[in-house]
């Protein structure tokens, strides 16, 4: 059966940058973000992190969506159709397969993580967190994570919703998504910002989060900052380069990936001061890790004037914020099935859906405690005690920097200049500088993530 190009296109630059954004800003963003800025010393950490969007996560994106936008398909074949431009072997569209691999992954545990926001928006606004004491909100956390039939009800619901948006199509489903989305998500957490400025203890938290300490940074914490850079902006997953294959001739790649980085950037900054003044008013550890948002900020939340108000607020922003990342990351799959199998949109949506339902069963049942998802081995120095450590382990730190890598020496070395010339369409100098970056640091801190996760460096 034919693959023909996609005849999609964004209706305008804005909703690319939307949804390249809605992509990146999700849990990363709004969850792990903060707790992993409290870990590794604050300021200095977020310089790092910062140089890393620079360096290392501008020029992949710029490189992914230059390789959609030139073939005009979906990932794998995109790529393809690229190297065969180039004159390089067919091999090369694993930079693609690759993606999708780790994003179909991502999104069966996504959702479950993401059932987790929604059940806590719930439980938030029917004022379950009001007068708790640490017990009682540990219990449940427990609770919902040791039941499987509620985490399922949650991720269902959410991921029945997310691939109803994007079976409507690119322009009524996706895209009209991002633009309501998007705007809710600041907003909301705009307002919680401000809350927490007002209520907390706002001149500790801007002390912690931009006085530069560079004796509390460690090598651990570098490696920690170039691979959430890398996790964050959703590189070498496949969205960004489906995206880019709706992306019109005249749209400038690079303003386009500097305009994401930097929403992406401002709203992780952002979800840190919602966070941080009332961590510090309430005397809680900035550094306490994934525990922090399910366990500790509910409770501390809760207590401030307005409780009930102030922690809907913030776990209604980490439900849309993870939604959003979901409905971007799904595009893809159903596209390649509407783009090879000729299937509708609602069809594709369906059968991705389902397929992604019955892997995410695995995460739920981690987490419940299943026998079956015990499987305690030990995989490149890391522990994997569970079914969902594996599938986040493969993900997230094998996957993803291998695409990554891939994508690297294929836009930098294998592509011909001339090609990558013409579609980025930036200055001479801003082309080369692009290129060095893309040739020389990029390999370099994807590496550095590998010897890291090996447990070499």
């Amino acid at each position: 059966m034919g693959i023909t190009a996609t005849p999609h296109r964004w209706t305008h630059t804005y909703a690319f940058v939307l949804a390249a954004t809605a992509s990146a800003v999700g849990l990363g963003n709004v969850w792990k973000f903060p707790y992993i800025l409290g870990q590794n010393g604050g300021g200095a950490f977020l310089a790092v992190y910062l140089a890393c969007i620079a360096l290392i996560g501008i020029p992949i994106m710029m490189a992914e969506v230059m390789i959609g936008r030139r073939g005009r398909r979906s990932p794998g074949y995109a790529a393809r159709e690229v190297a065969r431009a180039a004159g390089a072997h067919d091999a090369w569209q694993l930079a693609g397969w690759i993606g999708l691999l780790s994003a179909f992954l991502i999104v069966s545990f996504y959702v479950v993580i993401a059932g987790w926001a929604f059940s806590y928006t719930h439980k938030a606004a029917s004022g379950m967190f009001v007068a708790a004491d640490a017990e009682q909100v540990e219990a449940i956390f427990s609770a919902m994570t040791a039941s499987a039939g509620e985490m399922l009800f949650w991720a269902t619901l959410t991921l029945a919703a997310a691939f109803a948006v994007v079976g409507l199509g690119l322009r009524r489903g996706l895209e009209r998504g991002v633009h309501i989305l998007m705007p809710v998500l600041l907003l909301l957490l705009l307002t919680a910002m401000i809350s927490a400025l007002w209520i907390g203890d706002a001149a500790s938290a801007l002390a912690f989060m931009f006085h530069l300490e560079l004796d509390a940074l460690t090598a651990q914490g570098v490696q920690i900052a170039v691979g959430h850079a890398f996790y964050t902006m959703t590189l070498a997953s496949g969205v960004l380069m489906m995206f880019g294959a709706y992306l019109p001739r005249e749209t400038s790649i690079a303003r386009s990936a500097v305009g994401v980085a930097l929403a992406d950037t401002a709203i992780a900054l952002i979800a840190g001061l919602a966070i941080f003044p009332i961590v510090f008013a309430h005397g809680l550890d900035p550094a306490e890790g994934p525990g922090l948002m399910f366990l500790t900020l509910p409770l501390a939340l809760a207590a401030a004037p307005a409780g009930i108000t102030l922690a809907t607020l913030f776990f209604a922003s980490l439900s849309i914020a993870a939604f959003s990342t979901i409905i971007t990351g799904v595009q893809a799959f159903v596209h390649l099935l509407h783009e090879r199998l000729h299937m509708p949109n609602g069809l594709a949506a369906l059968v991705c859906g389902v397929a992604v339902w019955f892997v995410s069963l695995a995460t739920v049942f981690s987490f419940s405690g299943a026998d079956w998802a015990r499987i305690d081995l030990v995989l490149l120095g890391r522990e994997i005690p569970t079914v969902y450590h594996a599938l986040e382990h493969v993900a997230i730190n094998i996957l993803l920097p291998l695409g990554g890598l891939l994508i690297a020496i294929f836009a930098g070395w294998v592509v011909p200049a001339a090609i990558t010339r013409e579609e980025l369409a930036t200055s001479a100098a801003g082309f080369r500088l692009w290129r060095i970056l893309l040739r020389y640091v990029a390999p370099l801190g994807i590496g550095g993530i590998f010897l890291h996760t090996a447990g070499l460096l």
